[in-house]
Formats: structure tokens, C-alpha cells, sequence
């Protein structure tokens, strides 16, 4: 592909170098290798499920072990909330007062206003009504619920549509509302606080919306800190523009605007990568911004966040000092056996047929490189019919199988193996992570060196009345930790509660105790 000198300008600019394009432009045309998978990870095939000893050991292993590791939750923050209010925008643009059988027609938006008087947000709505003269109970008698929509979702009005999820109110405590950005502040007091009572939290944020959240910040945190007994410190970051890409129409030819200048579209969540690589913590706890609830419902995360870190802390101790005692010298056929063993059954790692043909320099050599590799601890729930990924064996270009969390997208769905082992799975990613980003000599591991490029994936999107294709970067928890050790542990659904559409606030675990 050619690029005028205006195009070289534009991308340099924008960060990124003609290698980097050039690149994005070869994934277009030969879109990227699907995942092979071998099989579903399930309940003792790749997945941990705990028994009540174990949960002891590992809840134990965190309050010995957590004191001597700096700590911090990592929250991906940067999403609009208009996805959650979809149906809404639908409605509310095609709906002329007009329907046959409004129930059936929009069961979403009649589930919506039927309940609007349980929604945490419903006060500031009637006094945003009312500030215009309107009476939000007249309008729900005489059904014209498009002006009620509008002025909770535009701009001028209470901005729903635009704001940030983690900045809208999702639960209520009688008089007082909470958002998911204070629910996470509360969390992170009860897992991620050092010996001190600090409490390191990183969000990432977009750009238009980060003034908003330090504001936000500013006017919440004396209160928590108190209420708490913790001392915040709290950042942001942003996702940088050299990880966006360049999109392009259905011919693969780059897409331009009334300008005619390139456009380009972020890399999905697996830009955050560098994000989390620019951190300074041994622990790292990873938790999506809309799987919040309300305190009479949060023991069950705080208890299992606690065991999915006091597991890593001990795995992580054991592999370091494998790793020091084979740094030292050449290990012995006895000392190594009990090295591989920790690795195949305690770290879930395949070593492969032609392993125990190695001699012994040789063997000691791979499992230097297989444990010398940041580490997760990954809480993983039952199926319960949300979209995303979920845990395999995958095959390995070197024959080997390996754990990964893969997405629908990267599997080739008319392989019908392929599609049978993924009808095959039990278990589903909550994005519920916890990992150790130090190597055994205390340096942290560069987290770029042990991601799979190819792991990314091409996806279509509109802009006005064009539809294009960009590409997402390999996903943070999939793609992007794909060298990373990883094990999976069955967690209780009850860790597991986000919130995707706005009527997803109107389950019971995000209502308020006295209503369930």
C-alpha cells in the first residue's frame, strides 16, 4: 500500500510508524490464524475446583504472604455507557407513538418503564424533568416515554447515553446512590490494602472523560478513606493512540473522512496492555468496571479474591525458588523430576511428549524459560449464557497444549471440531484476575515480550452510513497474556454480576437487601 506524504505525516503524528501500518494492512488482507483448540479446560482437566481444605490453605497463604507484596487493582474504566441503554436509543429514535402491541414490540423498554421508580437514577431524572416544567408521573401515565428517554440519555439533559459507566449511579443505601467507580473503591479496601492501609488503584480512563473522574475522585475520597480506615492512592491513564489502527472499508483500502484523512479506531482492551506494563506492583488484581454489587453481596468477591491471590502468591514463592536453585548449578535427575512435577501438576503445564527424551541440561533449559513467565490466577464461573470467552487446552505450535482464555471470534466456527469443543465448555471468563508481574530476581517482566500477535482479530463497525473493518489488538486476558503461566480456579457465580443493559440493574443481586 502506498501512502502520500500528507498519510505518512497523519500517522506519524498520530504515534505510529509505517512498519506498524504496513503491518496492520498485511492482517487485513491475511486476517489472522484461528486458535486450534485441543479441548474445554473443565472441573479437573485444567480447571481448579477448590475443596474446603484448600480454600483454607489459600485464604491463610494471603494473610501470610499479602504483607510482603505491594498491591494494586487494575480496572479497565474507559467504556460509555451507551451500549447500556441501546434498546433505549432504538426506541427512542423510531418510536412515533404508534404500536400494536408496545409489550411485545419493545419488552425491553416496557421492562424499563414499568420499573423506572427502582432505578437508582430515577430522583435525578425527575429533577431534571422537573426543572423543565415536566412531571415525570404525567408523562408515564399518558405513556410518552420518548421524552422521558431523551432526557435521561441526551447531553443537555442528564447525559446518561454519554457518560462513563463506571460514573453512572447503579445502587441504592436509602437516601445515598453509589457507582460502580465507588463500588470499586470499597473493594479494593478489602483485598488490595498493603500492611500501611494504602490502597493502590489504577483505572483506565478516555480522554474526554478523565477531568470527570478525577472531580469525582476529589469529591468521594476523604469520605471513603475515613469510613474505611485505608489512604487511597489512585491513577489514571488513558489508552496511548499508537496502539489504534487503521480502518478500512470492504476491499481493504484505507477509509477517510470528509477530509480525506485516514481514520483510525482504538485496538480494543488489548491496547490496555501497555497500560498495565507501565505499573509498578507485584500483585495485580484485574476486574471489569460493571461487575460491581451492593455491600450485603460483596463477601463472596472479597473472600474469593483472597484465595485467587494467597493461590498465585504461593505458587509464585515455590516457582522462584525452583528458579534460584536451578540458576545456581545443574540440578540432579531426582531434583529435577520434583521441578516437573510442580510444573505439570500444580501449574497445569504441558511439557510435551519429546520432553523426557531431552537430557538433562536440555530439560532444565525449557523449564527455566516455562517458569520464568509473569503469572495469573484466573476465577472462572459456571456457563450461564453470557457472551465472551472461556477457558481451553489449546494447541501450541510446538505440539504442546496450553490453558488460554479464547474468545468465540477466534475459533474457527466451520470446523465442525472445532465448534464441538466449544459446545463442549462449562466454564466462562468473568474477567477475574489476579497476577504476579515480578520475575524471581525481582525485576519486572517486560508483559509485551509474552503476548501473541497473532492472537488479534478483524471486526466491522459503523460510522454514519459506512460500514468498515478494523482490527482489535490481541485481548488483555486472552491474546495478550497468552505466554503468561496461567491457571484456571472455579469461582461461585455470586463473584460474577455485570451489568450490560440498563435492566441488568433490576436483578436481585443489584437491588437493595430489604427488596430481595
Amino acid at each position: 500500500m502506498s501512502f502520500s506524504p500528507e498519510d505518512i505525516n497523519q500517522i506519524q503524528s498520530h504515534g505510529l510508524t509505517m512498519e506498524l501500518v504496513n503491518q496492520q494492512m498485511l492482517n487485513y488482507r491475511n486476517g489472522f490464524p484461528k486458535i486450534r483448540l485441543a479441548a474445554p479446560a473443565t472441573v479437573g482437566n485444567g480447571i481448579l475446583k477448590l475443596s474446603k481444605s484448600q480454600v483454607a490453605s489459600a485464604l491463610g497463604d494471603y494473610e501470610l504472604l499479602a504483607p510482603q507484596h505491594s498491591m494494586l487493582k487494575f480496572v479497565p474504566a474507559s467504556g460509555a455507557a451507551s451500549r447500556m441503554f441501546k434498546d433505549l436509543f432504538t426506541f427512542a429514535s423510531s418510536y412515533f407513538g404508534v404500536s400494536h402491541n408496545f409489550a411485545k414490540e419493545f419488552p425491553e423498554v416496557q421492562r424499563f418503564v414499568d420499573n423506572l421508580r427502582n432505578f437508582p437514577f430515577y430522583t435525578d431524572l425527575k429533577n431534571t424533568m422537573a426543572r423543565a416544567s415536566l412531571d415525570i408521573e404525567e408523562y408515564l401515565e399518558r405513556g410518552d416515554y420518548t421524552t422521558i428517554i431523551n432526557f435521561l440519555l441526551q447531553d443537555r439533559y442528564l447525559s446518561y447515553g454519554s457518560l462513563p459507566k463506571a460514573l453512572l449511579k447503579f445502587h441504592t443505601y436509602g437516601n445515598l446512590h453509589r457507582t460502580p467507580f465507588e463500588e470499586h473503591l470499597i473493594e479494593g479496601a478489602n483485598y488490595a490494602k498493603d500492611a500501611q492501609g494504602i490502597v493502590r488503584m489504577h483505572f483506565t480512563v478516555s480522554g474526554k472523560h478523565r477531568k470527570l473522574f478525577e472531580s469525582t475522585l476529589r469529591q468521594v475520597r476523604s469520605y471513603y478513606q475515613f469510613a474505611l480506615n485505608v489512604k487511597y492512592h489512585i491513577s489514571f491513564s488513558e489508552q496511548s493512540p499508537t496502539t489504534d489502527q487503521l480502518a478500512v472499508d470492504q476491499y481493504n483500502e484505507p477509509v477517510r473522512d470528509q477530509q480525506g484523512r485516514l481514520i483510525f479506531h482504538p485496538g480494543g482492551h488489548g491496547s490496555l496492555l501497555h497500560n498495565l506494563n507501565n505499573l509498578s506492583a507485584d500483585i495485580v488484581f484485574i476486574k471489569n468496571i460493571d461487575n460491581v454489587v451492593p455491600d450485603w453481596a460483596k463477601q463472596p468477591t472479597f473472600t474469593y479474591k483472597k484465595i485467587l491471590a494467597g493461590l498465585l502468591m504461593r505458587l509464585q514463592q515455590q516457582s522462584h525458588g525452583y528458579l534460584r536453585m536451578m540458576s545456581k548449578s545443574q540440578l540432579e535427575e531426582k531434583e529435577l523430576l520434583n521441578i516437573e512435577k510442580f510444573v505439570q501438576t500444580q501449574l497445569m503445564i504441558d511439557l510435551g511428549s519429546a520432553f523426557c527424551q531431552q537430557n538433562l541440561n536440555s530439560r532444565q533449559q525449557r523449564l527455566v524459560r516455562l517458569l520464568n513467565r509473569p503469572m495469573r490466577v484466573c476465577g472462572m464461573v459456571r456457563n450461564q449464557g453470557e457472551p465472551g470467552g472461556g477457558p481451553f487446552w489449546v494447541l501450541d505450535e510446538d505440539g504442546s497444549k496450553s490453558l488460554q482464555i479464547v474468545e468465540a471470534n477466534q475459533i474457527n466456527r466451520n470446523d465442525p471440531t472445532q465448534e464441538a469443543i466449544l459446545r463442549q465448555s462449562t466454564h466462562f471468563n468473568p474477567v477475574d484476575l489476579v497476577c504476579g508481574l515480578r520475575d524471581y530476581k525481582g525485576h519486572y517482566f517486560n508483559l509485551p515480550d509474552y503476548s501473541n500477535p497473532n492472537a488479534g482479530f478483524i471486526a466491522k463497525k459503523s460510522s454514519g452510513p459506512l460500514t468498515l473493518k478494523t482490527q482489535e489488538l490481541p485481548g488483555l486476558w486472552n491474546g495478550a497474556m497468552a505466554d503468561w503461566i496461567t491457571l484456571f480456579v472455579e469461582v461461585p457465580i455470586e463473584t460474577f454480576s455485570p451489568v450490560k443493559s440498563v435492566n441488568d440493574l433490576l436483578r436481585p443481586e443489584h437491588m437493595p437487601a430489604p427488596l430481595r
